[in-house]
């Protein structure tokens, strides 16, 4: 598989990325949560994507699945770092513009990578994520228990952690802890760094509100959230398309802090459509 290779202020980071589809085809970046692998974007996710013409790009952010893993201070980079990474994925990939999607956090690297490098960005999706104002998006009480609870150190813990978590935060009418299992063994069997999420999350921290630099943006935006969502609260997803001139907001009833196969075609349709739109 590819590797992108960045030079960063936190140390020289490899980056694993796959692609789908015609590299001809308008390119089309997703960035993944915290702690999320590429996987999270199934193999058949990603095809319904090439079946709507794009070129798909996924890969695995610092500290997670098969990239680098950090190992200084808690507080070593930044997403602006992490937006970086994604850069060299594009140059790795020949791309020199590509709309990209990012998905909760990967929706606070999308916004940063369009803040900071606007010249490599056709159009911003930003999904189930805010704007890191303290003041909006924020958990649910039960939400936050779960979400700072001690990290797991075995495969059954692992597994067992997504579950709970998915069960405060996934999407109710959707659930199926069957799947939810199978997905989580797989990606505890694709790479454990319990560490890594711990390092994302103070990035996200120590990175602070993109609220005035939102305000200036120029680039197509389209956001998405779901109003089962208890993870990041709504209000993180509206305030984030109040803040970009001309953003669209998009509220899928019934969506939590997940995307379930059962909603792929109504999200492959909503960045289908966007895209579109943002090319004319």
């Amino acid at each position: 598989m590819p590797v992108a290779h960045h030079s960063s202020s936190s140390g020289a980071v490899a980056l694993h990325y796959e692609t789908f589809g015609s590299p001809s085809a308008p390119a089309l970046l997703l960035v993944n949560g915290l702690g999320g692998q590429c996987t999270s974007y199934h193999v058949a996710w990603c095809e319904r994507f090439v079946a709507r013409g794009f070129h798909v790009i996924r890969f695995d952010n610092r500290d997670v699945g098969l990239s680098s893993k950090l190992t200084g201070e808690l507080e070593s980079y930044r997403l602006s770092d992490m937006a970086s990474d994604a850069v060299a994925v594009l140059d790795a990939a020949r791309v020199d513009r590509a709309h990209v999607m990012g998905v909760s956090m990967g929706g606070m690297i999308v916004q940063t990578l369009a803040i900071e490098h606007p010249e490599r960005v056709r159009s911003m999706i930003s999904v189930m994520s805010t704007t890191g104002e303290r003041d909006v998006g924020q958990p649910s009480e039960q939400a936050k228990v779960e979400l700072f609870a001690p990290p797991p150190s075995d495969r059954d813990g692992y597994v067992a952690g997504k579950i709970a978590g998915l069960r405060i935060w996934g999407s109710p009418a959707f659930a199926d802890e069957h799947r939810w299992r199978a997905e989580a063994e797989a990606a505890f069997d694709r790479c454990f760094e319990p560490a890594g999420q711990i390092r994302q999350f103070a990035a996200i921290r120590r990175s602070g509100s993109r609220a005035d630099a939102l305000r200036r943006l120029a680039v197509p935006t389209l956001v998405i959230h779901g109003d089962r969502d208890t993870l990041i609260d709504q209000s993180g997803g509206r305030r984030t398309a109040e803040l970009v001139p001309g953003a669209r907001f998009e509220l899928i009833e019934g969506m939590g802090h997940d995307h379930p196969p059962q909603l792929w075609d109504r999200l492959t349709d909503l960045v289908g459509e966007h895209a579109q739109t943002a090319s004319v």
